[in-house]
């Protein structure tokens, strides 16, 4: 109970400190609606906050969060697609502009990825099944990588690569791949530093995730 405690305490200081701040941002989305401009597919790692680290408020990101961002290839079928869903109604519903896969350095699923072993625990078959969608960045990156990469190296190569692959799934939904090919929607990849609060952006003339430029 002691973490719970901790959260309701932490409840109860937002409902009488950060709401108020908040209080007519909140009571506009209540009679308007939702209208966010961006979908945001992030891990669903602890340390990783999307408002935080982009500085955004209430309803400015439509919010997907999974184990190593990943977004699985379209599949019309009559299974739940949890994922899937969500980037649908983002897409074809709320009409966002862009959507950002995520990335970040650390991540415990890329580095499951090198570990097969630790994952053969019954216990978790679903993370076994949804940490494949990770196989390709890491099987690229063991074809390219260079014999004396170190072992973090290897670990950031794989996590950027990771997110290129997942936004070469999105374009497999017909939804996301007319609105691109329209113009009307555009793909984002961003890897975030934990360690230094700093978000790289792929480019795609340079072929290679670069700092913002300040403007």
């Amino acid at each position: 109970m002691k973490n719970i405690n901790r959260l309701i305490r932490g409840s109860q200081k937002f409902q009488k400190k950060a709401f108020l701040q908040h209080e007519h941002e909140f009571k506009k989305l209540v009679e308007e609606g939702q209208s966010p401009k961006v979908l945001f597919i992030g891990c669903c790692d602890s340390r990783v906050l999307p408002n935080l680290i982009t500085n955004t408020g209430p309803g400015d990101l439509f919010i997907i969060r999974n184990i190593g961002n990943f977004v699985a290839p379209y599949k019309p079928d009559s299974d739940f697609h949890s994922t899937a869903a969500a980037i649908e109604y983002a897409v074809s519903v709320l009409k966002v502009k862009d959507i950002i896969v995520c990335g970040h350095s650390h991540c415990g699923a890329i580095a499951s990825l090198y570990k097969p072993h630790k994952l053969e625990d019954e216990e978790l078959v679903h993370v076994k099944t949804w940490l494949a969608l990770g196989q390709p960045a890491k099987e690229l990156v063991e074809e390219m990588a260079e014999d004396d990469i170190s072992e973090r190296d290897k670990l950031a190569l794989t996590e950027e690569i990771s997110v290129l692959f997942q936004l070469e799934n999105l374009m497999t939904y017909p939804a996301v791949r007319k609105r691109v090919e329209s113009g009307e929607l555009f793909l984002n990849g961003w890897h975030y530093d934990l360690e230094r609060g700093e978000i790289f952006a792929y480019n795609d003339e340079k072929e290679e995730f670069l700092p913002f430029i300040s403007g």
